[in-house]
């Protein structure tokens, strides 16, 4: 069965400028692109220092969807970029690979300027950037920001990350530090940052304790997909679940909900193990394997997952040691309610609306379920059972107690 899955942090939406997207995880050790500009005479107008990355969707020759991650080398040409022709327009633009180019307009109100315009275009023609493209030719994209203004003798600095979606491309920005229309060919040393930068700061400053690990965003119940395994022609592994990541690093944590419409799983099944792997285009996978045990059981032995962020960051977590999902061999395992697999300190799967059979399935349909409240109801009985006792015990204590002192007030008469 072939659909797509897509295991990339939720993109935020666009706001007023740029939407935050909050890196989890370290950031991969890459070259930023550098630009200095200088104008007629030779001055210094224009300084730029930032990292960025696009991701395409397009539509490949099957009528299915296609992402494709565009990272920008440090080597990409420069050619184009201007202080402009007066004081109040500049431009930088990037160009690399084959056919992407970039462009960003500055403009300049009073004492203040502004990011105006950006652009990005690519060509689906390239067959090794967007290999069975459905379409062929050039797609451009244009947005305005011209809502951050920054004052003219500051630099604007953002380490956090930028995400903008426009149409079917998504632009991811971090690390950036720039300053348009310098005077005097003077670099300034304020620096005037990003909305999200300065919360960081504001909260380092006043915080003199430990920060304690921040709770999950709380997030929507994922909807449920059916995914299924076929060998030799036949359905052998079926499952329908509602899949929430739980992602914790350097004490932050992000829930992502799995879309089924864009996830694309298969696996492989044997006679005493079997795997479901769900994954995208960009090598990017959530892994169940199952594994039979004293012969007439089956139950969910491992997880691995390997994740890409948007800033080129990667997390792989891996646990092959589990035991969980357990069930008789020929029925399905089911669990409605919300259940959760911790598979590491930093990575749990929150669990909906859950059922799944990997051996011996029949004509490509469930078999009868096992509960996951029968797991419940074996804890439950011994407590009540306890219960019952102890409240038992106690009310002859009662009464022996009641008893020996109206005994005791009998003899005290004589």
């Amino acid at each position: 069965m072939s659909r797509s899955c897509r295991l990339h942090l939720p993109l935020l939406s666009r706001g007023s400028a740029f939407a935050l997207l909050c890196l989890l995880l370290r950031t991969l050790e890459v070259d930023a692109l550098n630009l200095t500009l200088n104008n007629s005479h030779n001055a210094t107008c224009l300084r730029a220092q930032w990292q960025m990355n696009f991701t395409i969707e397009y539509e490949t020759l099957n009528h299915g969807l296609k992402n494709v991650t565009i990272q920008v080398p440090s080597n990409a040409s420069y050619s184009g970029s201007d202080c402009g022709t007066n004081d109040n327009i500049s431009q930088i633009k990037v160009q690399f690979g084959s056919g992407f180019f970039w462009t960003v307009n500055f403009i300049r109100e009073n004492s203040a300027y502004f990011i105006d315009v950006i652009s990005f275009s690519y060509d689906t023609s390239d067959n090794n950037a967007f290999p069975d493209a459905k379409e062929k030719g050039k797609v451009s994209t244009t947005f305005e920001v011209n809502t951050i203004g920054v004052p003219l003798d500051e630099f604007f600095r953002c380490r956090s990350v930028m995400t903008v979606t426009e149409r079917n491309v998504t632009h991811n920005y971090w690390d950036i530090l720039v300053q348009a229309f310098i005077q005097n060919n003077t670099i300034s040393t304020k620096e005037y940052l990003c909305d999200e930068d300065e919360s960081i700061v504001s909260t380092t400053a006043v915080t003199t304790m430990p920060v304690p690990t921040a709770k999950p965003i709380p997030k929507e119940r994922p909807y449920p997909g059916t995914y299924s395994v076929t060998s030799g022609g036949a359905v052998c592994l079926l499952a329908t679940m509602g899949l929430q990541l739980n992602i914790t690093k350097d004490e932050v944590t992000s829930l992502l909900n799995i879309n089924p419409n864009t996830t694309d799983c298969h696996g492989e099944c044997h006679k005493e193990s079997a795997t479901l792997r769900l994954n995208d285009s960009s090598n990017e996978y959530l892994e169940f394997l199952f594994a039979v045990k004293n012969g007439n059981r089956f139950y969910l032995k491992g997880v691995n997952v390997s994740l890409t962020f948007v800033n080129g960051s990667d997390f792989v977590a891996a646990n092959n040691n589990l035991n969980c999902w357990d069930a008789p061999i020929g029925s399905s395992y089911m669990c409605n309610k919300e259940d959760t697999i911790a598979v590491s300190d930093t990575f749990q799967i929150n669990t909906f609306d859950l059922r799944v059979q990997p051996f011996n399935v029949v004509e490509g349909k469930y078999s009868t379920a096992e509960d996951c409240r029968a797991d419940d109801d074996h804890f439950v009985v011994p407590i009540a059972v306890g219960a019952s006792l102890g409240g038992l015990v106690i009310l002859v204590l009662l009464a022996y107690i009641i008893g020996h002192r109206q005994q005791s007030t009998g003899y005290e008469q004589f």
